[in-house]
Formats: C-alpha cells, structure tokens, sequence
C-alpha cells in the first residue's frame, strides 16, 4: 500500500510541475517547455529557466515545508486542526517581516531572521494564552490563542501598511496575500538553505512524534525526551514557517489539508508521513499557483487565495468531526 502510495504522489508531482512549467500567461506546449529545459537558445528558454522553473521549484519546497510543519505540529498538541497558519504562526513570522522591511532590512537575510523572531513570539504568546494559570495546556484553547494572536499581528500589520509612505510597503499587500511573482533562483537557494536543517532534525524526530500523539506521559514512560522534542519541533516549524512566508509571503491551510490526506491513504508514523506530506505539499502549492496565474489570465491571483479556497471548507468538516 505504502508503495503505490508513493508511486502515486510522484506522478502527482510529475504532473504538477509540468502543469506549473506551463502555466502563466503566456501558455507553453509539453514540447516547447522540454526545448526550453535542454537548449538555452530555444525560444522559450527565457521563460522557462529564468521565471517559470526557478518559481515551480519555490513552490514546491515551500508548499512541502509546510505541509511538513503542519503534520509536526497536530503531533504536538494532539489537534487535528492545528496549522502554522492557525495557530498564529504565520501571522507573527509575517510582522518580523513587515517591521524589517518598514525599518528599510530588506535583506535575503534580515527579513527571514525577523519572521523567524516574531514566529517565535507568536509561538510563546500562543503557548502562554492557552496555559494560563498553570492549568494543563488545553489544545482547543491552543487553536483560539492562535486565532487571536492572528487577529492581532494582522490588525498591527495592516497599521503598518496603512501609515508608511515606503513603496516596498505599498506592494507587501499582495504579498502579504502569499505570491511567487518575485521568485528567483536566489530566493529559492536562501530558502533551501534556511529549510534544510528543520527539515532534517523534525524527521530525525519522527519516532518521538509518534510517541507525543499518546499525550506527554505515556511518551514519557515509553521513552521520549518529550520537552526536548517539542522544544526542537516549536523551533523547527518556526523556522519553516519564517522562511516561508520570508519566501512568499502568508499562504494558509497547506499545512492544514496535506497531512489530513496523506494520512488517510497512506501511514500515521511520522518517519513515512512527513516525506510523503512534503512530497504531497509541494504538489499542491504548485497546483494551486498554477491555478492562480490562469485562472484569471493575465491578471495573477494571489495563492494564498486559491489555498483557502480548498483549506476552509476542509477545516469545516475536521471541525465538524472534532466536535462530534
């Protein structure tokens, strides 16, 4: 099962990138794709290798990064609604990266270390909300805390917008909304680097995530390091979380709706389902910025719009089936 599994998503993943390759306003055929990919004198080249692949290639490192994020996460706290997008996350990663941009940091470097600072202080806020008064953390009030702070860090955000004269401000509105218009082969070798070590330390931690879905004392008694586990999985979808919306500014729900189907067609352990969530991710994001620059051809929709699309009406029902 688990190979068909696999066999399936690496043709979804072959069909997403060639959908991506040809997509955007200018359409390309198969063949005129494959002579821009072989032969840099080709009429498409330009296109090709110097927008489209560069743009494909980002998506689907951003799109499985948060897949993988949102699997770490629901593990954590043990909700099947969690989602860095929820929980607040992405709003505070995407404030660090308004308030550096607003300060003129407009850096490959800067940008990404403030929305990981303010991932971080989101995380802390949400975290500390939700156990207020020493109680046991309650995950249902993890996901409100979440709502909250994302309430918070948007209002804060658009005052932001709404007070500077800065034009790298004036246009952070669309990317505020999740975009890859302004992705390059820099973009997507900083963001690479920046995911590449969260990546590999959350499936290192695969078995213990595994053990944290039994509640804390059970992984304890069965041998997890369960506060250094969720130190390095808080930090770690931080850092994705950062270098996304760094990338490409908020894009919900990936990491809402990827773990939820991979889990059904396939495992629940976390050392198969985090490479099939980034594989399955990734596929989608692309799908869905391919959507975003046709569908309205040659007007170019935000893809943060075309994911929430797909993602509400799927939180609906896994809300409608948590309450039940």
């Amino acid at each position: 099962m688990r190979w068909r599994t696999s066999l399936l998503l690496l043709l979804l993943l072959v069909l997403a990138l060639a959908v991506g390759l040809q997509s955007g306003a200018t359409w390309l055929a198969p063949g005129e794709v494959l002579a821009g990919l072989r032969d840099g004198g080709a009429p498409g080249a330009a296109i090709v290798r110097g927008l489209r692949l560069p743009r494909v290639l980002l998506a689907f490192l951003v799109g499985g990064s948060l897949a993988v994020t949102g699997a770490a996460l629901q593990a954590l706290v043990r909700n099947p609604l969690a989602d860095p997008y929820l929980l607040g996350i992405s709003g505070g990663a995407g404030l660090g990266a308004v308030i550096a941009i607003a300060a003129g940091l407009a850096s490959v470097f800067a940008v990404p270390a403030a929305a990981f600072a303010g991932a971080l202080v989101a995380v802390v806020l949400v975290y500390r909300l939700s156990a207020v008064g020493g109680r046991p953390l309650d995950t249902n009030v993890l996901l409100l805390a979440g709502v909250v702070i994302g309430a918070f860090t948007g209002a804060v955000m658009s005052g932001i917008l709404a007070v500077s004269d800065a034009s790298q401000l004036r246009s952070a509105v669309n990317w505020l909304l999740g975009g890859f218009g302004t992705a390059g082969w820099g973009t997507l070798m900083a963001f690479a680097a920046y995911a590449a070590v969260p990546l590999a330390l959350l499936w290192s931690a695969g078995r213990s995530l595994d053990l944290l879905t039994l509640g804390d004392e059970p992984a304890l008694h069965l041998g997890a390091d369960v506060e250094r586990t969720k130190r390095i999985a808080y930090v770690c979808a931080s850092l994705l979380t950062a270098a996304s919306v760094a990338a490409c500014g908020i894009v919900g729900f990936v990491g809402l709706v990827v773990p939820h189907a991979v889990r059904r067609v396939a495992t629940p352990l976390h050392r198969t389902l985090l490479p099939l969530a980034f594989v399955a991710g990734g596929a989608f994001l692309v799908l869905a910025d391919a959507v975003a620059r046709t569908v309205v051809r040659p007007v170019e929709l935000p893809v943060g719009i075309v994911t929430a699309l797909v993602g509400v009406p799927v939180f609906a029902v896994l809300l409608r089936r948590t309450l039940r």
